[in-house]
């Protein structure tokens, strides 16, 4: 791994991973909360119109992506919350739109091969630009999650309560939104927009099944991610596989060792006396 890391391609890749690794947990730990573990899937296929757009348009296609994707985070809370749409509807609807959308603008541009390296990742295409952006975007993402990271708490916990303790519940709920959007532009280079929302609930759901706390949860959640970008990311490179894939995979093997290890643990504390 560390002759690996002579390629500049390949430590511009591994800071990619750790970031995501980061971020992409921290945001899932709120979503999952609030039983919305699809959005980062929905969000994934409408900012892969903006990648579409970006291919037509010779654009960034990352740029365009994120501004794509925070108002779809956007539209998708709104026709939760003003119409008579649920939110599994809304999300459905949007997986359509941004599918088809990414897909014709790509034809369109002639470049449609180029869309497998955003849809499944690839460590050979995160430039220095791209870098910077993901950098950004993540600092973003986190600092948002400390600033509010109380009154989301509220929020995921219990929509009414968050209400009636008069917090500000449309804003806390489209800043969600967007977060998971920009999040899912941070993954969308290292692990592909079909498999983001993995590193965003399977972390979650592993550390759920050692610890209890909320604090502990997005810990322990953010610790999984990094294990598993990383460590995906280097086994792609070693085996020469696609790592978006392998850190999804990876990330799954770690949520069934953590299903067996927090197994035993329950019946050691049952059978204590």
């Amino acid at each position: 791994m560390i002759e690996l890391l002579s390629y500049d391609f390949l430590r511009r890749a591994l800071i990619a991973a750790v970031l995501v690794g980061v971020s992409a947990p921290a945001v899932g730990t709120f979503i999952v909360q609030r039983r919305l573990a699809l959005l980062g899937d929905g969000i994934g296929h409408i900012a892969l119109t903006g990648v579409g757009l970006g291919l037509l348009t010779r654009s960034s296609p990352t740029i365009l992506a994120l501004i794509v994707s925070a108002l779809g985070a956007v539209a998708i809370e709104l026709l939760r919350v003003r119409t008579r749409t649920g939110g599994d509807v809304a999300l459905a609807l949007l997986f359509y739109g941004g599918l088809a959308g990414g897909v014709l603008f790509a034809n369109l541009s002639g470049g449609s091969a180029n869309l497998n390296s955003y849809l499944f990742g690839s460590i050979s295409s995160v430039s220095t630009s791209d870098l910077y952006v993901v950098a950004g975007l993540a600092v973003v993402v986190l600092v948002t999650l400390t600033v509010f990271g109380r009154e989301l708490f509220v929020l995921c916990q219990d929509e009414e309560v968050a209400r009636a303790s008069g917090l500000p519940v449309r804003f806390l709920s489209l800043l969600i939104a967007v977060t998971a959007a920009l999040t899912v532009v941070v993954a969308m280079r290292a692990v592909g927009l079909l498999l983001v929302s993995a590193l965003m609930v399977v972390p979650v759901a592993a550390a759920q099944q050692l610890t209890r706390g909320f604090r502990a949860t997005i810990g322990l959640a953010m610790v999984v991610g990094v294990v598993a970008a990383v460590g995906g990311l280097w086994v792609s490179v070693d085996a020469d596989l696609a790592p978006g894939p392998t850190i999804v995979l990876l990330a799954m093997a770690v949520f069934l060792g953590a299903v067996g290890t927090g197994r035993l643990i329950r019946m050691r504390r049952t059978e204590t006396p």
